[in-house]
């Protein structure tokens, strides 16, 4: 594999290691953050780059970053117009940064900026995705632990991809890889599952993990039922985006079985409880209530799909940036 050093000669102007981190309302903690990442990449003697990601802060946060960028050429500031949420603030991260390596981590303080080392020995050893597990996770059980391990649980059955904490910000990638993934809605946590598909190697590394001091969680419960909803994207997208058939088919075939045992059991009940077919109000919600649940779902999944079309055939982002700072480079 060849060595940090050659990859530098290469690209002069471009670094080899990309820190990305999406910010919403984080005044209070941007700068911290900055000093704690300072001192963990430059023991990594690599060329290295900052971007910040703006994601329509209504606070201080885009202002102290404008400040740090100006004193700082390594850090490069993307400022979106509006709040466009995380996926769209990673996809600019993505799009933006231009290291061979690129680690995304949260910019609240509860990642340690120390792990981005472990990350990037472990991308170096050979694998694409190196993924962040938060052992000694640091958040309340009953609304943040607890939803978080029933839902990587259910996502590792779904995907097959075996990782103990998808939803851990802090993780890096081989860039050439990460940028043939395109995000929309709210996939940025299925990145690593995206990736397999892609053929990648992936891996895990315990990282620390600490209570947020400055500023409030952006997450809630309600985030658990999201990312059941966006499970059932990406398994259809995985399984069946290229023969839609086998699902929609299945799922009008195990209709139609349905339908013939409901017109067995009303007979029966005609025949034996001398019911009238007709005025079988039951039978009918049921019937109803089923048929209405598969198309909201199927409707869900097309619309996903007609989504992606939308954006990838007018090459439309999922974001609108507002300004730029030390941004040079494409």
């Amino acid at each position: 594999m060849p060595s940090a050093t050659s990859h530098r000669k290469k690209k002069q102007r471009r670094p080899y290691l990309s820190v990305v981190l999406p910010v919403y309302n984080e005044e209070e903690n941007i700068r911290l953050q900055y000093d704690q990442i300072i001192k963990a990449v430059k023991p990594l003697k690599v060329t290295y780059e900052i971007v910040f990601i703006d994601d329509g802060s209504a606070d201080r946060s885009a202002e102290i970053l404008r400040e740090i960028a100006g004193s700082d050429r390594a850090v490069k500031l993307v400022v979106f117009r509006r709040n466009f949420g995380q996926t769209a603030a990673m996809s600019a991260g993505i799009d933006f940064a231009s290291g061979e390596i690129i680690v995304f981590m949260d910019s609240d303080l509860q990642n340690d900026p120390g792990d981005i080392g472990a990350l990037f020995e472990k991308i170096e050893e050979g694998y694409d995705v190196v993924s962040g597990w938060r052992v000694k996770r640091q958040d309340k059980f009953l609304s943040r632990k607890l939803p978080s391990q029933i839902a990587n649980r259910l996502i590792a059955k779904v995907t097959g991809v075996k990782l103990h904490d998808l939803g851990c910000s802090l993780k890096a990638y081989r860039g050439d890889l990460l940028r043939q993934v395109n995000l929309y809605g709210e996939m940025h946590r299925f990145i690593p599952v995206h990736a397999s598909w892609l053929g990648a190697k992936i891996t895990e590394v315990p990282v620390g993990h600490h209570a947020r001091k400055f500023g409030k969680s952006k997450y809630g419960i309600i985030r658990t039922f999201k990312v059941l909803l966006d499970l059932i994207t990406v398994t259809f997208l995985g399984k069946y985006s290229t023969k839609p058939i086998y699902v929609f088919g299945g799922t009008g075939f195990f209709l139609l079985i349905l339908g013939l045992a409901s017109f067995v059991a009303t007979v029966l009940m005609k025949i034996f409880l001398y019911q009238s077919m007709s005025r079988n109000p039951l039978l009918i919600l049921t019937v109803l209530l089923v048929i209405l649940g598969v198309l909201f779902i199927q409707i869900g999944i097309l619309a996903e799909i007609l989504i992606r079309i939308y954006h990838e055939s007018q090459d439309k982002q999922p974001y609108s940036v507002l300004d730029t700072v030390n941004i040079d480079y494409k």
